[in-house]
């Protein structure tokens, strides 16, 4: 046993009464308390106060008045270096975060420190860079002159204003990062609104920005369930709305964004995402890419594959080695540092996996692995591989969202090509050959926003994400970001 033992200050921490973070200090609330449970054990760590309309509408006058105030009078390299500065700010932090990401989510501890603050501090400093790399463009136009007049023209990009970031369960510090990171690196302030399940680490990230030095109302952060979300794109105040989560929700954000008055959005959505191998692969290779693909924080990853194409000749002997593999994994605390496999986040996620494994036995699937639950307390599952029947079966359409791989043999490479496009998913797809010249050749026929080669999963802030298809509409990160936060305004002068 390597069980971690939690750090005084994360002990003093969830003692707290937990309400909301606005206007650079944490707020109490009379709103209804929500219960945040260890998802090892079952048990309540903390609670949290869901927002009133009060608070909604503090938070976003605050933000208006950091928008217009002290964020719109720093440079862009002084917004680059406060981000570097609470980048700085998590990493001295490490173990704090990722100890109260681990109570609140289930990651496993190593995964939250390496994730949830490693990877968080590199896609702020990403940020920080980006804020100095605003441009816009000189134009010279064709205007007719009447009288010797010129014209020049130029375009320029500026901040939308309040952005509302609308957080998913699964990581609750880096995709808060990528949202509240491009608002403020554009010059854009920002109100968080994380998951119900997982609200902890957010209030004191905001909290290690203002000692970083972050003005007042410039980030805040507010609590509650999709209500809260709904009232927050509504409000008058809010100029953009960045959502990460479900394909339905994020149907349902944009239609409320767009019936509000017309509020920019961006939506990164799940999806059903599609993991290919070609003939020539290595099995070893093929079941540690599944590893990696499927099996990550137990599936929770909105890019996580869940379609797995593998040519018949080779399924048997693949799935042998997947299963094997499958049966070492040690699953246990996530607060124990020699776990390997941890539980899913929140008991509604839970009971819809029990539903779907359910569903797959009805169906007549194939159980390789897996496909019930773990005996004892909190909300584990078995990882679990199962076979389809046809390309019909309700795994292989149906998000999972959870350590569930469905495969389907494939007899010819067009086949696998229409397999990996028959959803109406495109978030991401990976394609796993030793022929980099195939690689290439089928790469812009797969419809994903992101398409791996030989890996699947792992982002780089410099490369944009985002989806295809129903899997969302604009993109995080990369340079890409800055149009999703910015208003492009053209100016022409006669002279």
């Amino acid at each position: 046993m390597s069980q971690v033992t939690l750090l005084p200050e994360v002990e003093a921490f969830l003692a707290r009464q937990h309400g909301h973070f606005i206007d650079g200090q944490a707020v109490a609330s009379s709103g209804a308390r929500i219960a945040v449970v260890n998802p090892a054990t079952g048990q309540t760590v903390a609670s949290i106060a869901s927002a009133t309309q009060a608070d909604i509408d503090a938070a976003v006058a605050s933000s208006q008045r950091a928008f217009s105030g002290a964020w719109a009078n720093t440079t862009p390299a002084q917004r680059g270096e406060l981000l570097l500065r609470i980048a700085d700010k998590l990493l001295e932090h490490t173990e704090e975060l990722a100890q109260l990401e681990t109570l609140q989510s289930g990651k496993l501890i190593n995964i939250s420190r390496a994730f949830e603050v490693g990877q968080a501090a590199a896609f702020l400093r990403h940020y920080a860079g980006a804020a100095t790399r605003i441009t816009g463009e000189t134009i010279n136009p064709s205007l007719p002159s009447f009288n010797g007049e010129r014209y020049t023209a130029f375009t320029r990009r500026e901040p939308l204003g309040v952005v509302a970031g609308i957080v998913p369960w699964n990581f609750s510090i880096m995709i808060a990062v990528w949202k509240f990171g491009s608002a403020l690196a554009t010059g854009c302030t920002s109100i968080i609104k994380p998951s119900e399940f997982t609200p902890l680490t957010l209030l004191r990230v905001a909290e290690l920005a203002r000692e970083a030095g972050l003005p007042d109302g410039v980030l805040n952060v507010l609590n509650g369930g999709g209500d809260v979300g709904r009232q927050l794109i509504e409000h008058d105040g809010t100029a953009k709305v960045s959502f990460t989560g479900s394909v339905p929700t994020g149907i349902a954000v944009g239609r409320t964004a767009l019936g509000a008055k017309l509020t920019r959005f961006t939506l990164e959505l799940g999806g059903k995402n599609s993991v290919g191998f070609l003939k020539d692969v290595d099995a070893d290779k093929a079941v540690a890419g599944i590893m990696e693909a499927g099996f990550l924080h137990q599936g929770q990853i909105c890019a996580a594959g869940e379609r797995f194409f593998v040519h018949r000749s080779r399924q048997d002997e693949i799935l042998e080695k997947l299963s094997a593999t499958l049966g070492t994994l040690r699953i246990g605390d996530p607060l124990d540092d020699a776990s390997q496999f941890g539980p899913l986040s929140n008991k509604p996620h839970f009971d819809k996996l029990l539903s779907l494994f359910s569903q797959a036995r009805a169906e007549g699937c194939t159980i390789v692995h897996g496909a019930k639950p773990v005996d004892g307390p909190g909300y584990f599952v078995e990882p679990t591989v199962l076979v389809a029947k046809d390309a019909k079966a309700a795994l292989l359409n149906e998000e999972t969202f959870g350590p569930v791989a469905t495969f389907l043999a494939y007899d010819d490479e067009e086949e696998l090509l229409n397999l990996f496009n028959d959803t109406p998913y495109g978030l991401s797809a990976s394609l796993w050959t030793n022929d980099l010249g195939k690689a290439l050749n089928y790469v812009p026929r797969i419809q994903a926003g992101t398409v791996w080669v030989n890996m699947h999963t792992l982002l780089d802030p410099a490369v944009p994400f985002g989806g295809a298809k129903q899997s969302g509409l604009g993109r995080e990160f990369g340079s890409a970001f800055i149009d999703d936060y910015t208003e492009l305004k053209s100016v022409i002068i006669r002279h």
